[in-house]
């Protein structure tokens, strides 16, 4: 989405890959936020919303898109309303009348269109395809750890719903590939796969971006479904980060994970980036909490100097180095689920202070806008559809502490904050959420009435780490 309402593509330009290959010319804002109108309690704009995909959205179009962005935008959401409509009325109470499956008709579309990636010798897939003609030609030969690694939810969902194991074999063919293609001697897997030369082109190794939602997605598929390889390589994986990213600053407790070579842990760059925060949500999954409140704190911190995430933050030089800032939802989600976990109202202060700086800075006429500098806050004409799919309804669910949602385990969200079930069998068998993670629970020590309005005095962590993170991101306290 714009935030000007223009075109939500470059029409004159269709070879702008940059737009239009996440653009899709299918509807994108509306699809991909379905749910949060669900989940926010307007029925009667998600009934519309519905038939308004329905009578308009199709994927027959000559449009060259990243399979990733379709899968968790597009399938995702296509299929979390279908669940609305047919499984979760319990929770929702939302009829659509006459509804004949229509979204999982257009998800099973969606997701035929995009088989034609997995077509080649080393399973794993192509990051682009053509809608019409399958495989592309334009920019595909690069394929990164996360466009391979973060599709197997989704996949696996749509097999099961419509009955054919195609979609489910072809992703867990693309996971067992990735494994076999991390360092046997770290356990790191690099960051980006040239498919044509069968090499890393990036051998870099990180939380960040072009990794960070493969470790999720290993770990919410052992949640999902039970399959106990998914823990175990999540686990090698954590153990691999742990051991070689973390670094504590010299003098302090705070720690970071520094993106290092796959094959000898070496660091490469000195740059943080804000997608990584996504990671302390998957350490609050993991059930380590106290490593998520401190790793927390990092990001925490960035947001009260920017009033926003930059994309890179440069942490040898205490500066931004890439100071974009495009509404990502990772630290917010981060936010939501550490107060899912610990009840500990620190972490609504921090919601209303995200909520204060969008209002303050991202407020447009027609949306909320993309910074262009988080130093300037010059705005951009753009608003991505992760605002509204991600961004709002974590902040949402963070004050709507009494939503069905937030009671409830038996699903999870996708990477694009999209709710699937979580198999039965599975949930029965499940372990990964350990019981410190359940039942951490200090929110007998403070009350809404008397929480305090300043951070030292709440926070889950001493006010000596706390100035310690200060100093290592040159914040003013």
């Amino acid at each position: 989405a714009v935030v000007s309402t223009q075109s939500t593509g470059d029409t004159e330009d269709p070879t702008n890959i940059n737009i239009n290959d996440v653009l899709g010319n299918f509807s994108l804002g509306l699809v991909d936020s379905l749910d949060t109108l669900a989940i926010m309690g307007d029925k009667e704009e998600f009934v519309t919303a519905i038939k308004n995909v329905i009578d308009t959205v199709s994927f027959d179009h000559e449009c060259t898109v990243q399979v990733f962005e379709s899968t968790i935008r597009i399938l995702g959401s296509l299929l979390t309303a279908h669940l609305i409509i047919t499984e979760w009325t319990d929770i929702f109470g939302i009829r659509v009348d006459h509804y004949d499956n229509e979204l999982l008709s257009l998800a099973h579309d969606l997701g035929s269109r995009l088989l034609p990636a997995f077509d080649n010798s080393l399973g794993v897939p192509y990051p682009r395809v053509n809608l019409r003609r399958g495989k592309s030609e334009i920019y595909n030969r690069d394929m990164c750890t996360a466009g391979a690694g973060t599709l197997i939810l989704e996949f696996k969902m749509l097999g099961r719903l419509v009955g054919d194991p195609t979609f489910e074999s072809v992703a867990e063919r693309a996971m067992d590939r990735l494994w076999e293609m991390r360092n046997r001697t770290t356990d790191l897997i690099g960051n980006v796969y040239d498919l044509e030369r069968g090499e890393w082109s990036d051998p870099m190794s990180g939380i960040g971006a072009g990794i960070d939602s493969y470790f999720e997605y290993l770990l919410k598929s052992y949640v999902m479904f039970g399959n106990e390889n998914d823990l175990h390589r999540f686990n090698t994986y954590y153990s691999a980060i742990e051991r070689h990213m973390k670094r504590p600053r010299e003098g302090g407790d705070p720690f970071y994970y520094a993106n290092v070579h796959m094959d000898t842990g070496e660091v490469q760059n000195h740059w943080i980036d804000s997608l990584s925060a996504a990671f302390v949500g998957v350490q609050v999954l993991h059930g380590d909490l106290e490593t998520a409140i401190h790793h927390h704190a990092l990001f925490y911190g960035l947001w009260l100097k920017y009033d926003a995430l930059p994309e890179r933050f440069n942490w040898e030089r205490r500066m931004c180095e890439y100071s974009l800032y495009p509404l990502r939802p990772e630290f917010a989600e981060a936010t939501y689920l550490l107060y899912q976990a610990t009840k500990h109202p620190f972490y609504q202060y921090v919601g209303e202070t995200i909520y204060t700086s969008l209002e303050r800075f991202n407020r447009a006429k027609c949306g909320y806008a993309t910074l262009n500098s988080v130093l300037s806050k010059k705005q951009e004409d753009r608003m991505e559809s992760f605002f509204l799919s991600e961004t709002c309804k974590y902040l949402y669910l963070l004050f709507d502490t009494d939503h069905p949602l937030n009671r409830r385990e038996d699903f999870i969200f996708t990477t694009e904050g999209h709710l699937l079930r979580v198999d039965r069998f599975a949930r029965e068998r499940m372990n990964v959420l350990n019981k410190e993670a359940r039942t951490a629970n200090i929110s007998h020590m403070f009350t809404c009435e008397t929480f305090p309005r300043t951070r030292q005095q709440t926070a889950p962590f001493s006010d000596e780490f706390w100035s310690q993170v200060a100093t290592m991101i040159n914040l003013s306290v």
